[in-house]
């Protein structure tokens, strides 16, 4: 009788030999799916800041290394003791998982599952271990159990969702990450409400998902902050109403131009960015007695956030957020419908395409500020 287990793959990745280097295309091995598992062939992935500050060594340091962390495919085969999932299905993975009976996946009020908890890794979460070989037979390591930056990757059941074969894969893949993270920290963490008041410090690609998300939630004033004069006409076209520079206000800080804005502080503050004294003006700006201040960028030198006592003291808060505070599998689908029915526009999040063999093009423009989401086709 015929073996019809599922054989490793050989296929190209961009493996991160080294901290700061430019990744490499090679021919890699990806294993079979193990129990809960399911490998994936990526169709499209797409470059986040999170993916350069691995990139660069700054946090959970292994290489080499596959990076990419948002991405869609279409599944390839699956492991043993995974239900729903077939091959050919179209699906978004995610950093974040959800298995739908623990604690955590079972609360109103968390999105963080403790069945399969999240790690930054390397390694598999149910076993420690890589699914990615290199071409001499080493081990390669992947990023958050996910590793898009190859054309085929394993991930873990949780960690997969099910998506409509109608969402376009470009938008499906900023699903995945980016654009989840920013209208869910607007819709699910902050809950803004009509009306209100809106601060977004960095007019990236999630910050400018923010600005969308605070639009579908009713806010009246969202204002965007960034150095990028250029970031004024793009954010208007994602629903910022005001824009503030800080490098052209003169005597003035960010704070207090945030203040007369909105008379008084904003009700809401998004740091979208990744550095701490952004983090503190991001806190800072808000109003006294309700202010909330969601922090969604990972600080790039993972340095510790300062706050003023006395503000802390009035009754403003500070959170933290993964993915938005998003459900992954129950949320992701109710936001890709929004985005079908133009209720969200995230499209324009797409700045440029380039094929796997020109990744190091795409983390070019992202460093130098040209691009704000970058898709990498597969097959191009």
């Amino acid at each position: 009788m015929d073996d019809q287990s599922p054989k490793p793959i050989r296929c190209k990745a961009a493996v991160c030999r080294a901290a700061g280097e430019p990744l490499t295309i090679e021919e890699i091995v990806v294993d079979p799916p193990k129990a809960h598992e399911i490998r994936i062939k990526i169709v499209c992935t797409s470059l986040c800041h999170s993916d350069i500050t691995f990139w660069r060594g700054k946090m959970a340091t292994a290489f080499p290394r596959i990076l990419g962390h948002e991405a869609y495919g279409v599944v390839e085969s699956v492991g043993e003791h995974v239900d729903g999932y077939a091959a050919g299905d179209t699906v978004v993975p995610t950093f974040m998982g959800q298995c739908d009976s623990c604690p955590g996946c079972a609360s109103e009020h968390n999105n963080l599952c403790t069945t399969v908890p999240f790690v930054f890794g390397p390694g598999m979460r149910r076993d420690g271990t890589t699914r990615f070989r290199d071409a001499q037979g080493n081990p390669v390591h992947d990023l958050v159990a996910l590793s898009s930056f190859s054309e085929y990757t394993v991930v873990d059941v949780t960690q997969v969702i099910k998506i409509d074969p109608a969402v376009p894969p470009k938008l499906a893949c900023l699903l995945s990450c980016g654009g989840s993270t920013g209208v869910g920290a607007a819709w699910k963490v902050a809950k803004v409400e009509p009306g209100s008041s809106v601060a977004i410090f960095g007019l990236g690609s999630v910050g400018l998902a923010v600005a969308q998300g605070a639009k579908m939630c009713g806010a009246s004033k969202i204002i965007g902050v960034d150095l990028n004069p250029d970031k004024e006409e793009v954010g208007k076209s994602f629903g910022v109403t005001h824009f503030v520079n800080p490098s052209q206000l003169g005597n003035s800080s960010v704070t207090e131009e945030i203040g007369k804005l909105t008379g008084g502080g904003a009700d809401y503050a998004f740091e979208c960015i990744g550095v701490s004294s952004v983090m503190t003006d991001a806190f800072t700006s808000t109003k006294p007695g309700k202010g909330k201040t969601i922090i969604l960028g990972l600080e790039k030198d993972n340095e510790p956030i300062s706050l003023p006592c006395l503000d802390l003291l009035s009754g403003k808060c500070v959170m933290g957020s993964y993915f938005g505070g998003m459900k992954p599998k129950t949320d992701v689908p109710i936001l890709a419908q929004k985005c079908m029915n133009k209720e969200l526009e995230l499209d324009g999040l797409v700045t440029h395409e380039v094929g796997l063999q020109e990744i190091n093009k795409a983390f070019d423009l992202l460093l130098q500020g040209k691009s704000l989401r970058c898709i990498i086709w597969m097959d191009k």
